[in-house]
């Protein structure tokens, strides 16, 4: 077993039954099921942490894009109103 270490862990024995069963059925060992089970959990750890990330972001930027489209807003409102007042300067 080049590269693998061993360690103790500690389970309850409702537990432990649950992945003996697991492992019969899918012909496998405690060992590998304990390993494809970390892994499982560190992927879905690292998922989390990316949609949390995004989340943030996303929820940044749509302050940023308030605060733009007022800004715009106003000056699309200041831009109207000078060209209304041209159009009574002609009239």
């Amino acid at each position: 077993m080049a590269g693998l270490k061993k360690v103790m862990i500690s389970l309850p024995d409702s537990l432990l039954q649950e992945i003996d069963n697991v492992v019969s059925v899918e012909k496998t060992n405690r060992s590998q099921f304990v390993r494809e089970a970390m892994k499982v959990y560190l992927n879905e750890r690292r998922r989390i942490h990316i949609c949390e990330s995004l989340k943030k972001g996303y929820e940044e930027m749509a302050e940023i894009n308030i605060r733009l489209s007022e800004f715009c807003f106003e000056a699309d409102c200041d831009q109207q109103n000078r060209y209304e007042k041209r159009l009574g300067e002609m009239d």
